[in-house]
């Protein structure tokens, strides 16, 4: 909304307060502006100019010399290159020492020999956009009205010596949409009165109701239609006044007749629209639901098709315009229009918004109706508009309304106590003040039995519960003034939770291991809702999903890390490692709502390490990802309690791919993509491991600690054993721990096998294990006394030492 302080000075006091200060005012109280800006931008020594005569120049067949008087006491001649520059017009002349907008400068100068004291100007050259521009004037220069002095200020003429606020309204603020919803609230911040248009005419003899009927086929959509009818109207320029109010507005003039229109739109925030009673030819407006597949031309000559379910205009017959969103070529005022029917309606911004969105067609008026327009000014609109008609293009105003209205127009109540409103806001405000502010805001308010009774105008749509009038307190009463505190807390001292503190480790892990944290959709479709879950539960379809793509709530997060590391790839990123941390969801609560459950997950693939100065290259490949697990459950102290085991999960590598148990129960998987799934996804070789998060950072640990660095050297043996190519290297890791005495304290493989000279179905497999006492060094035999009971468990389980 851009304000101009010109026009907003009529209605509320606001001299002698500099734009900024207002601005920062009106900032302080709810509604940001944006910007401040001042319509003059510096410029200097603009003046009226008279054109006294015009010659072609000599040398320039699209140049003319003109002879100016700018209330000096001789002529100054200035060449100008306007299409439309003539004798005795009056036009606006930037002398020489002028500034302009962009830092120009005017000096005298020679154009092709010919001498030229200051430059005949465009709005465009004053800094005015030229979508603003009237269109008689968007090639060439500005005339002004005849009765223009030479040699006074031209901007002050113009109305350029203004400051214009852009102010940044939220969408409940809708009241803000108007000149006078803006005084209203500068009022209130004023605390002043606001000054309302004094609406009074002459109206004929002749009755509005003999001239024109009316009929309304649906009340719920149009409950309000006031018409005002017009004749003998001249259809002309605006006033310099009006044209200009409408350009700081942003709104381009036409003619007096649409620009009263825009002014009282802009004014009151109550959209209006003007036809050509003659062009309807059948004297009655009846609106109703449009014909499916009816066309209407509207006013930016664009055919459109509409829909059963939008609401139209029309004159009996045809439509001659669209509800609320524009009006249709077939009844538009032009310069031969001599009658004129002002509409001023009430209609459902749900209707509005619809029909705005399937024609994909915005006006100010849409706008204004999708967020509620005051039901109490659509008639004195109609009212100000043919006051204007009569004052500025001499019409006559036939006598009455012709009117359907069944609008409710009853104020909202909203009644709250003091208490409430304290209580909320953290800090005593007196009911002295309250009552102050609320009478400030025009709230018609009653204090009763410890509750404030308040009837909120209807300007203000947005008030409608108890939240509402604290706010509107705490605002003018001032953020500011709302004390800060610190929160009693007693001994109770804030910080994280150890789920949070566990939750932030893993995430360092993930980063320092050098994966890029990514956010997934929960939404995905059936068929990926349950693929690589840890466990299938019962899924959450969603009632009305915006598409079979997105309908259904997962319960992995893998499925989405795989599209956004097939996305990359696709786009020449070879090597992608992702994690994410994230909910899903599993069956249902007690409530009847999903169970969200917290995994973690990661995707690899393409190079793990690529050191080309080193000639050193890794791919990803299945340790890689496990290693990064395994360092998740070593920084959470977990690392004895973890073991792996082989695993057969659908769509997962049959050879590649293992479950995680934490204290004997699965809490993750870690596995290579299926070849199948891999081809599918346009991805080489992808690994994925997916934990439950929630049952991990919930697990008891105990608590960390230290030992001393060792004083006493280890032993180690190794082992190479000659075993089945079924049995996993796991198991057999787990009978050496079992065997070991308390000196064992690490086993590790170090090699694999299964080459020529192994029997077939078999393979080698070699472990490192190593002894130690911390306490003192051990001895030889204390070792191979140690180190023989592992090997006769070893050979009870079937293991070959070779």
């Amino acid at each position: 909304m851009l304000v101009s302080l010109k026009w907003l000075s009529q209605y509320v006091d606001i001299e002698g307060l500099a734009p900024e200060e207002l601005a920062e005012k009106i900032t302080r109280s709810g509604i940001e502006v944006d910007a401040v800006i001042d319509r003059a931008q510096g410029m200097t020594n603009i003046v009226v100019g008279h054109v006294v005569s015009k010659e072609k120049h000599p040398e320039a067949d699209k140049l003319n010399v003109c002879q100016v008087d700018v209330g000096e006491e001789s002529l100054q001649q200035i060449v100008c290159g306007a299409p439309n520059v003539d004798a005795g017009q009056k036009v606006i002349v930037a002398r020489p020492g002028a500034k302009l907008p962009g830092g120009i400068k005017i000096k005298k100068a020679k154009l092709r020999g010919q001498e030229s004291n200051g430059m005949i100007c465009s709005l465009q050259e004053l800094g005015i956009e030229g979508r603003l521009v009237p269109k008689a004037y968007a090639e060439g220069i500005y005339v002004l009205p005849e009765d223009s002095v030479p040699g006074t200020d031209a901007l002050e003429l113009l109305g350029l010596r203004d400051t214009v606020l852009e102010l940044g309204l939220t969408p409940n603020r809708s009241d803000a949409l108007s000149m006078l919803g803006v005084a209203y609230e500068v009022a209130a911040i004023l605390s002043t009165e606001v000054k309302l248009p004094e609406i009074n005419y002459t109206a004929s003899a002749e009755k509005a109701q003999d001239k024109l009927s009316l009929r309304v086929e649906d009340t719920a959509v149009n409950p309000l239609y006031a018409a005002k009818v017009v004749k003998n109207v001249k259809v002309a320029e605006s006033p310099l006044w009006l044209q200009h109010y409408l350009m700081a507005a942003g709104v381009r003039p036409h003619n007096n007749v649409v620009d009263i229109t825009n002014y009282i739109l802009m004014e009151y925030g109550q959209p209006l629209h003007a036809f050509d009673y003659d062009s309807l030819g059948t004297g009655e407006i009846v609106t109703r639901h449009a014909a499916e597949g009816e066309k209407i031309t509207t006013l930016d000559d664009q055919e459109r098709t509409l829909q059963a379910h939008n609401f139209v205009i029309t004159n009996g017959k045809e439509p001659v315009a669209v509800a609320g969103v524009m009006g249709g070529a077939n009844s538009e005022v032009s310069d031969e229009t001599t009658t004129v029917v002002i509409e001023s309606a009430y209609f459902a911004g749900q209707s509005v918004r619809r029909t705005s969105k399937d024609l994909g067609l915005r006006s100010d008026s849409s706008a204004r109706f999708e967020k509620g327009v005051d039901p109490n000014r659509v008639i004195p609109a109609a009212e100000r508009a043919a006051q204007l008609l009569s004052e500025l293009a001499g019409g006559e105003v036939l006598e009455g309304t012709v009117l359907v209205d069944e609008l409710d127009k009853t104020p909202a109540r909203v009644v709250v106590s003091p208490d409430f409103i304290n209580t909320r806001l953290g800090m005593k405000i007196s009911l002295e003040d309250m009552l102050s502010i609320l009478e400030r805001l025009q709230f018609e308010v009653e204090a009763a039995n410890g509750l404030l009774i308040i009837d909120v105008p209807t300007r203000r749509q947005d008030i409608k519960i108890e939240e509402d009038i604290v706010e509107e307190i705490a605002r003018l009463f001032g953020y500011d003034e709302i004390p800060t505190t610190l929160p009693e807390s007693g001994e109770q001292v804030g910080g994280l939770t150890a789920y949070q503190e566990k939750r932030r480790i893993v995430r360092n892990v993930m980063e320092g291991a050098g994966l890029f944290q990514a956010v997934t959709y929960s939404l995905t479709s059936a068929a990926a809702s349950q693929k690589y879950a840890l466990k299938a539960e019962e899924t959450t379809k969603l009632l009305m999903p915006m598409s079979e793509e997105r309908s259904i709530l997962r319960q992995s997060l893998i499925p989405h890390l795989v599209e956004a590391a097939a996305y990359n790839v696709a786009r020449q990123i070879d090597s992608v490692a992702l994690y994410e941390i994230g909910s899903v969801f599993l069956g249902q609560t007690a409530e009847g709502l999903p169970f969200e459950e917290e995994h973690l997950s990661l995707v690899l693939t393409g190079k793990w390490t690529d050191n080309a100065w080193q000639g050193e290259k890794k791919q990803v490949d299945f340790f890689v990802a496990k290693g990064i697990v395994e360092a998740v459950f070593a920084k959470l102290g977990l690392t004895e309690r973890v073991s792996y085991v082989k695993a057969s999960v659908d769509g997962l590598h049959p050879g590649r791919t293992a479950h995680v148990l934490l204290d004997g129960g699965v809490v993750g998987l870690i596995g290579q993509l299926h070849p199948a799934e891999q081809k599918q996804a346009g991805v080489k070789e992808t690994y994925v491991a997916e934990l439950d998060l929630l049952s991990i950072l919930n697990a008891s640990t105990e608590e960390l600690v230290y030992t001393p660095v060792p004083r006493f050297p280890a032993m180690t043996r190794d082992i190479a054993l000659e075993l089945d190519r079924t049995t996993t290297a796991g198991e057999i890791a787990e009978i050496i721990k079992g065997a070991g005495t308390k000196l064992l304290k690490d086993v590790k493989v170090f090699d694999v096998y299964e080459g020529e000279k192994m029997a077939p179905g078999k393979k080698s497999v070699a472990f490192s294990l190593t002894y130690f006492d911390p306490e003192r060094t051990l001895t030889d035999e204390e070792v191979v006394a140690a180190h023989n009971k592992v090997l006769k468990a070893l050979e009870a389980a079937g293991a070959e030492i070779r």
